[in-house]
């Protein structure tokens, strides 16, 4: 099977590079998949599940947001922090949705509450993708 070159990159350092076979992006408008020759695009990130693979492994992420840009090189993310998902802590996780459903309610407009809103959404959704809604249930 065909590859390309895929980076990862958070403010901190490169945490990825290499050749794979396709990447799972959680796009701000949709997850979408990178193969080998795909369309030039570039996308922010919402929180999300990012899916590498290569061969027969398979390697989720949990990322908190950034931008992706593909291109004729291949794949870039540049993600505000990636953690793979056996790292993340759910007991964290859910006391970071629960400080945001606070910092909700106190949003100065509407527009801000319908950002909030949406985060908030994107962050339960994660979080049930990681299997821990039931320990974050009030």
């Amino acid at each position: 099977m065909a590859t390309f070159k895929f980076e990862l990159v958070s403010p901190a350092k490169l945490l990825f590079s290499g050749e794979v076979d396709e990447v799972i992006v959680p796009g701000a408008e949709g997850e979408f998949t990178v193969l080998p020759m795909h369309a030039p695009v570039v996308s922010t990130l919402r929180p999300g599940i990012l899916t590498v693979k290569l061969g027969g492994n398979v390697t989720r992420l949990y990322v908190r947001g950034g931008f992706a840009e593909v291109n004729e090189k291949g794949l870039t993310i540049l993600a505000e922090d990636a953690t793979p998902v056996e790292d993340v802590n759910m007991t964290e996780f859910a006391a970071s949705i629960s400080a945001y459903e606070a910092k909700l309610a106190s949003a100065s407009s509407e527009e801000a509450r319908f950002k909030m809103a949406e985060t908030l959404f994107q962050l339960k959704a994660v979080q049930a993708q990681l299997g821990g809604g039931a320990q974050a249930a009030h």
